[in-house]
């Protein structure tokens, strides 16, 4: 049977024109043009190092070109940790493509056969001394064709960048104070902006004095469109003295209930909901189990809660708008803009800029059409809006509250006989660019305004939502998962990193270790009994043995452990916690071990575990949304703690590297293995289970109240 014909990688084939990835610059540079975009997570360091390898250039002299709608490839939306598996391969592809048409071209022009030509950073040699440059050839080679399929990339013997740490390419400008976020941009004229909105849930403005704001200096212009309001002055001081005159003249509609915030679980079981059966595998046993455990677990709605607000810049010229954001993706961006503004897609500029911690679906989509429609008011002028921390903290899209309720049925020597998974929960995505009607704020608080999308979940085959990492890596006899996405959403939600995954590996790894107890069990021996995948078990032994697992029991101090393999798909991790169990629990250690198959950039993947375990931390034992029935009450770092520097644990990471296999991404592989290691290490330390998010005192009280 004949070997299928080689496809091209899925971001090259939506994108295979070699001209828009790559372009060769006169002064002697590379510039390199993905569609993914940095968020902190180093992405165009490795991206870098993948391209340098490939052209046989030092990676000194690439230059990573930010995304723009006017140039760059359209790869979406740099999410779910797919940047290498997608751009990467991509770009490992192009640039060996640009390679063979260079070396073809200099074989021409030097009269020498190209197998006998070298590339040595952009000098292209042969016997007797000939030479030439990928510069001195620019001019001769097009690249203005669509790749082809039957390109091959340098084996691994052969890379000499990718595989090896170097020097984020983002940090010197961090580090040295010199502008790189969109927080900034200072453009020549430039206004500033602000937005109206309500501190109620569901409130729609019903009227608005604009007398007081009027008779304000530096005050350009007042916009208000429907339920949409704000102003454009020439200092950011003069547009907060307007807001809140704006706000004085302010008056609402009644607005609508929120759910109980001590009772989650109940309101999400209470719900309308559209139920999908995700996974049904295997036989259960006919026979009556000797034991059934059925344990809930919940997390609760969860802030971005990023250190710098959102923020954008805005810029009419006549009917058309540039626009420049730290969206995640700016042609998804684009979309929703020219429905709102009901423009053709060409006459809208969406280009990318860093902004500190955006991650998952923040507020920076929401934010740029904000700047959009105040921008109307400025005659040309540059507008630029960034919203407060209360804001930020009140009207961003949340990661979605869960609960999850597990059954184990267990024989009579309490192996797993039986499995099943249920979740409740609003869907986990509702970014914009993806449907028919926007999924931005402003669109609908506008005149003629867009109903606010209710949260969906992406496809099983994409990682899922609500359902991420529900299906257990483990060997059990059957399962069945299902899940129940809510149909009303009085809080708004979408994509937190890793969705559902956090959620479901903390219920999974929750209840393994307390069976793991209940047969008297080493954790780590019981999980590796039930696993047959061979990387799996490897990140949980090197784990183990890094952390010299376990040590001798020691009063006030727990150890835990928690594995997943990120979306079932991507990375795997595993994650040993050591806490010390006081007035409050404070995690001291955490070793985990990953494995992404070839690690471009090693420090790159360490430094995305430990900020992800970091992060994880921080949720496990500290954030909550809070609300009453009316409104959020969250809405500082006050109401809203996260894991301060003196509370951050010592995190120590092994990168199993394996060169061989094509690489995944590493941002949200830590959180699941983390929450689960920490909880566990909660039981090992106080003896008590505690299945609430976030860990908190009164939780552990709670606990122990139900145990005694």
């Amino acid at each position: 049977m004949p070997s299928p014909a080689p496809k091209l990688p899925v971001s090259l084939a939506a994108n295979p024109k070699l001209s828009s990835w790559v372009r060769f610059t006169d002064d002697g540079r590379v510039a390199i043009s993905p569609g993914k975009v940095e968020i902190g997570q180093g992405i165009v360091t490795a991206l870098a190092q993948i391209a340098a390898d490939e052209l046989d250039v030092d990676i000194g002299r690439i230059e990573m070109i930010r995304a723009s709608t006017t140039s760059s490839p359209n790869e979406g939306v740099t999410s779910g940790s797919l940047s290498i598996q997608q751009s990467g391969r991509a770009l490992r592809h192009i640039c060996a493509e640009v390679r063979q048409r260079f070396l073809r071209a200099a074989s021409e022009r030097l009269g020498v056969e190209a197998s006998q030509l070298d590339v040595d950073d952009g000098t292209i040699s042969g016997p007797g001394n000939v030479r030439t440059s990928y510069w001195e050839l620019a001019g001769d080679v097009s690249l203005d064709h669509n790749a082809t399929a039957d390109s091959t990339a340098k084996s691994i013997a052969k890379r000499v960048v990718a595989g090896h740490s170097v020097q984020r390419i983002d940090i010197p400008d961090k580090v040295f104070a010199r502008p790189r976020f969109i927080h900034d941009l200072a453009l020549p004229g430039l206004a500033h902006g602000r937005v109206l909105r309500p501190e109620m849930s569901g409130v729609k403005l019903a009227a608005l004095d604009e007398t007081a704001v009027r008779a304000i200096p530096g005050r350009v212009a007042i916009v208000r469109d429907g339920g949409f309001a704000g102003v454009v002055a020439d200092t950011e001081a003069a547009a907060e003295t307007a807001l809140k005159a704006l706000r004085k003249g302010a008056k609402w509609s009644a607005g609508e209930p929120l759910p109980d915030e001590d009772d989650l679980a109940g309101f999400l079981r209470s719900q309308p909901v559209e139920t999908t059966v995700i996974d049904s595998r295997g036989v259960e046993s006919a026979r009556k189990p000797a034991q059934m455990l059925r344990r809930q677990y919940t997390r609760p709605y969860i802030a971005h809660a990023s250190i710098a607000p959102s923020c954008a810049v805005a810029q009419w010229d006549g009917d058309r708008v540039h626009v420049w954001t730290h969206s995640q993706g700016v042609y998804l961006l684009r979309a929703d803009l020219a429905i709102v503004l009901k423009l053709p897609a060409e006459s809208i500029i969406v280009e990318h800029m860093e902004g500190a911690g955006c991650y998952g679906h923040n507020a920076a989509d929401d934010v740029a059409l904000d700047a959009v429609l105040l921008a109307k008011a400025a005659d040309g002028r540059p507008v630029r809006v960034q919203w407060s921390r209360h804001d930020e903290m009140s009207h961003a899209p949340f990661g979605a509250a869960m609960a999850i309720e597990v059954e184990a049925d267990l024989d009579a020597d309490s192996e797993i006989s039986g499995w099943r998974h249920t979740i409740w929960s609003n869907g986990h995505a509702a970014r914009p660019g993806r449907a028919a009607q926007p999924a931005l704020l402003a669109a609908s608080e506008i005149t003629n305004p867009y109903p606010r999308m209710i949260s969906t979940n992406p496809p099983a085959a994409n990682g899922g939502g609500a359902d991420r990492n529900s299906v257990p890596l483990y060997d059990f006899p059957g399962w069945t998962i299902t899940s129940h996405r809510l149909l009303t959403m009085p809080v708004r939600t979408s994509a937190l990193r890793t969705l559902g995954g956090q959620g479901n590996v903390f219920a999974i790894e929750s209840l393994l270790d307390e069976i793991a107890a209940l047969r008297s069990e080493d954790p780590i021996a019981f999980r590796l009994r039930h696993l047959r995948d061979e990387r799996a078990r490897d990140v949980i032994s090197a784990a183990a043995r890094r952390a010299g697992w376990k040590p001798q029991k020691r009063p006030g101090i727990g150890h835990g452990v928690g594995f997943a393999r990120y979306k079932n798909i991507g990375a795997y991790c595993a994650a040993i916690a050591e806490i010390e169990g006081a007035d409050n629990i404070r995690v001291k250690r955490l070793t985990l071990a990953v494995d992404v198959g070839e690690a471009v950039n090693p420090d790159g993947v360490i430094n995305q575990i430990e900020g992800g375990a970091i992060q994880a931390t921080s949720w496990v034992l500290k954030e909550r949304v809070r609300f009453d029935r009316t409104r959020i009450t969250s809405t500082s770092w006050t109401d809203y703690p996260i894991l301060t520097f003196s509370e951050v644990p010592a995190v120590d990471v092994e990168v199993i590297q394996r060169p061989e296999i094509e690489p995944v991404g590493a941002g949200e592989a830590a959180h699941g293995p983390v929450t689960a290691a920490i909880a566990n290490a909660v039981y090992d330390c106080l003896g008590v289970r505690v299945r609430d998010l976030p860990i908190t005192r009164d939780r552990i009280i709670a606990a122990m109240e139900r145990a005694s």
